[in-house]
């Protein structure tokens, strides 16, 4: 039987991350594909400790349905921490969830949707199912660039989506100076920012730029996280809105589902309401600047000449680009067959892909696993050079 299914349902695609990810459950491979937190930053133990007190305390609040906005205490610990009316926070299933709710609410088909280049894959994944206009807005290796808004640009446009700390998939970091004239650019030609940052807390040295929330608190939604400063099968984000929008994105979740888990919010809140997060946060930098420079030393001892690669200064993401005309989608299937797996660079692209760019997540790969891997790739890189005499360095 042949069902009818609908327009929009007919153009989703699959994520190009997931379905690597299917590859890479094969213990045999190396896999710098998935940007998965590293279990060993999970606060295991403080988080048994806080799910036995929420047992202990109010188990049926706990097990029972609850408010859309979320659970009170959660979201005045995250007003707190980012100085804002609590009022103003709203709870997510996940900050996927609140890419999905923001496009509810902000995009009809055919508005126009500014985004980096490139940008986060699965932000492009939740806004498409609208049927946005996507324009590409330039970026460099310090990030986006605010002087290329123009108003002939950002005319009409619903939205800018930004990443401006260790951004996925460059990992880089918009300087202090992009964000200013990023704001005053966005202020000027009256464009809402959308800041997603779950990435911010990561910087390896621990300092941190002021978030484009704290510089214009009426003219941004900001997105958060526990996924990567707690864990992410909690599935918890965090959306702080102005009020009117605010009030549409509770209204969507409302159709979408009712509330985010109790439980999980209850339990996340008994974790941190101590001050864990500022102890905890720290061991996690340590250990993915360690893991970072691991890939780093790697990739200076491995790569051929003509490929390039950025410096991170936090997160978990390095970019690498290969010379002109080689394509990394088409590299990666002999890549596998090598047992070693990244993420090729052009479905980050909302237009104009640059197919000779790819993404290596190293927090989850163990440092002989990474040398191992970054080698594999050196030698594999080296051969699709040679057999291309078009390829030139970017």
């Amino acid at each position: 039987m042949k069902w009818a299914i609908s327009r929009r349902a007919q153009q989703l695609t699959s994520s190009a991350i997931r379905e690597i990810l299917k590859v890479t459950e094969r213990p045999e491979v190396i896999s710098f594909a998935g940007g998965l937190p590293s279990p060993a930053s999970f606060p295991v133990a403080a988080m048994e400790a806080a799910t036995a007190r929420v047992f202990a305390d109010n188990p049926a609040a706990a097990l029972q349905y609850a408010a859309t906005e979320g659970y009170l205490p959660l979201r005045e610990f995250i007003a707190k921490r980012y100085n804002v009316g609590v009022e103003r926070v709203l709870i997510t299933t996940g900050s996927q969830q609140a890419l999905d709710l923001i496009a509810k609410v902000m995009i009809d088909p055919g508005s126009k949707v500014l985004v980096e280049t490139p940008s986060y894959l699965g932000a492009l994944q939740a806004f498409s199912l609208f049927e946005p206009e996507f324009t590409s807005v330039p970026a460099d290796d310090k990030g986006l660039q605010p002087e290329a808004l123009t108003a002939e640009l950002t005319a009409g446009a619903r939205f800018l989506y930004a990443l401006p700390n260790f951004q996925n998939p460059t990992g880089r970091r918009l300087p202090l100076e992009r964000r200013q004239a990023l704001v005053a650019r966005a202020k000027e030609l009256d464009v809402l920012l959308v800041e997603d940052d779950p990435y911010g807390e990561l910087s390896y040295t621990g300092d941190q730029l002021p978030t484009l929330l704290s510089m214009n608190p009426d003219g941004v939604i900001y997105m958060g996280s526990f996924s990567k400063i707690l864990a992410p099968g909690l599935r918890l984000g965090f959306v702080i809105a102005p009020p009117e929008l605010h009030f549409k994105l509770c209204q969507a979740k409302q159709a979408s589902d009712l509330h985010t888990p109790s439980f999980t919010q209850r339990v996340a809140y008994e974790t941190v309401r101590d001050g864990l997060l500022d102890r905890h946060i720290p061991t996690i930098r340590e250990l993915y600047g360690k893991q970072c420079q691991v890939m780093l030393d790697a990739l200076a001892r491995h790569m051929p000449e003509g490929v390039s690669w950025n410096q991170p200064e936090g997160g978990m993401f390095i970019w690498v680009q290969l010379p002109q005309g080689l394509d990394s989608m088409a590299i990666l299937e002999e890549a596998v067959k090598r047992n070693v797996a990244y993420v090729p660079g052009a479905p980050f692209y909302a237009s104009n892909p640059q197919r000779n760019t790819l993404r290596l997540a190293f927090v989850t790969v163990p440092p002989e696993r990474i040398e191992q891997g970054v080698a594999i790739l050196g030698t594999l890189f080296r051969e699709a050079i040679a057999s291309a005499p078009q390829a030139r360095a970017a």
